[in-house]
Formats: structure tokens, C-alpha cells, sequence
């Protein structure tokens, strides 16, 4: 495998950058981006090999998609009570769309992407609470959609319809340092993709060296509602919560 300084990095990419379109060498992978832009690089699969600059990654990205990008994996506290497993799923959640179908007819689903700028229509934000040094999960009955009377209805026979009690939150501190080794330094490169008898080629024209995690700016995109939280839950399995970002927000 090759190795490179970062200059040589720079010089490589810019070099990739004045090629112009390059043929997706990856057919059919829908990571073509990445993997045709590893191919070019001489590397292994999201390894970069910088002696000496620390842990660095390549990360790449379809310019004008609407794809969210998953920053990291984190469940809420308090952590003992497995919260969104036991008390989002079976209080707050909905029959799942295949319940009957693919799994069991009892099969609940808990799924939410929401934000700190509106509330989803079942009524969840994100909240920042500075004073607390903390993130947490809000729910407010009095926003839920009217498609979702009857849900709201079981809601209330179960749990009621006040605030989350506990609420379930993150730490800042501790979404600090989780971030600090999920999003270590990158360099973030952006392709324009076509399509060319059925087979797609890359420019890879907006090219960004990034460094120095803040959690400032992750506070400023939950306030702003591009950095989401995610939650995917049924009853059979919790693919986990998820801190999610919109697309062209890395930089900030």
C-alpha cells in the first residue's frame, strides 16, 4: 500500500481533482465514490497512511444529495434503564409497518429523526440545555398531528401526556469525547456524479482538509436542525440511536 505525507495527499487529490470525470472503477457498489477515489489513491478501505499525522480519514460524499450522514452511534441516558428499548418503544411507539407481515403482529416500532428547530409530528425535539450541559429528548402532546389521534390516545392510557419523566439526554461532555474518536481529523472530498451509458462517473471537485472536533458547532446544528438524532428501534431490535448530519454541513 502506498504512503504519503500530507502534502503528498494534497498533491495526490488535487491531481485526482484536474483529471476531471473518472469512471466509477466499482461497478454496481453503490460506494463507488469512495472505493474509486481509495482505488486511485493506492489505499485500503478508509485508511489513510500518514506517518506521523495522527489518525486521519478519507471521507467522501455525492454532491447535491439529501442523504443524511451518520456521525456516530450513541443511546441516551441514564443508560441503566435501556431507554429507548424500554420505555420509548413499548410507551411511545406504533404498531410496525410490516407487524403481521415480516414480524410478529405485536411488532412495535420507535422510529424518529428529529431536531432542535421543529418538533417531529408526534410531538419529539431535541432540546440544548446549557444550563445542564446536556441534550435531551422532549415530547409535547399538545404538537402531535391529528393523523396520530388514536396513537396519541394509547399514549395517554399508558404513560399520560406530560413531559418525558425522566427525560432522556446526553451529556455534552460525554458527546464531546465520543465525537472526539468517531470524528477524528478528514480529508472530506465531494464528487459530482454522471451518468454515461449506464455507468456513472466521478468528478471529484470540492476537496477540504478538516480538523479539530467542536462541540460548539454540534450544538449550533441541533439548534439549527442540521445535525438530527435518529432513533430505530422495533421490538425484535434497536439498530441503535444515531447522531445524524445533513448533507454539506461537515466543514461547520
Amino acid at each position: 500500500m502506498k504512503t504519503y505525507t500530507k502534502a503528498e495527499l494534497i498533491e495526490a487529490l488535487v491531481q485526482i481533482r484536474n483529471q476531471g470525470f473518472i469512471r466509477n472503477k466499482r461497478r454496481g457498489n453503490h460506494g463507488g465514490i469512495g472505493n474509486t477515489l481509495e482505488d486511485l489513491l493506492g489505499i485500503e478501505e478508509n485508511n489513510l497512511p500518514l506517518p506521523n499525522a495522527g489518525e486521519w480519514e478519507l471521507k467522501t460524499q455525492k454532491l447535491g444529495s439529501n442523504a443524511l450522514n451518520t456521525l456516530f452511534h450513541m443511546e441516551p441516558s441514564p443508560r441503566a434503564l435501556q431507554f429507548v428499548r424500554e420505555v420509548l418503544l413499548p410507551l411511545y411507539g406504533w404498531p410496525h409497518e410490516k407487524a403481521g407481515l415480516l414480524y410478529p403482529a405485536s411488532e412495535m416500532s420507535f422510529r424518529q429523526t428529529i431536531n432542535g428547530l421543529t418538533r417531529s409530528d408526534r410531538g419529539f425535539r431535541v432540546l440544548v440545555n446549557e444550563a445542564q450541559g446536556r441534550v435531551e429528548v422532549s415530547f409535547d402532546a399538545a404538537t402531535v398531528d391529528s393523523r396520530h389521534a388514536d396513537w396519541l390516545t394509547g399514549v395517554a392510557a399508558k404513560v399520560g401526556l406530560g413531559e418525558l419523566n425522566p427525560q432522556p439526554y446526553w451529556g455534552l461532555t460525554d458527546l464531546f469525547h465520543k465525537a472526539g474518536t468517531k470524528l477524528s481529523s478528514c480529508f472530506f472530498v465531494q464528487a459530482e456524479v454522471e451518468m454515461r451509458d449506464s455507468e456513472e462517473f466521478y468528478f471529484y471537485d470540492r476537496i477540504m482538509m478538516l480538523s479539530e472536533f467542536s462541540i460548539d458547532g454540534l450544538v449550533r446544528g441541533l439548534h439549527e436542525g442540521w445535525v438530527l438524532v435518529d432513533f430505530d428501534a422495533r421490538t425484535g431490535h434497536n439498530h441503535g440511536t444515531k447522531f445524524r448530519l445533513r448533507q454539506n454541513h461537515y466543514p461547520q
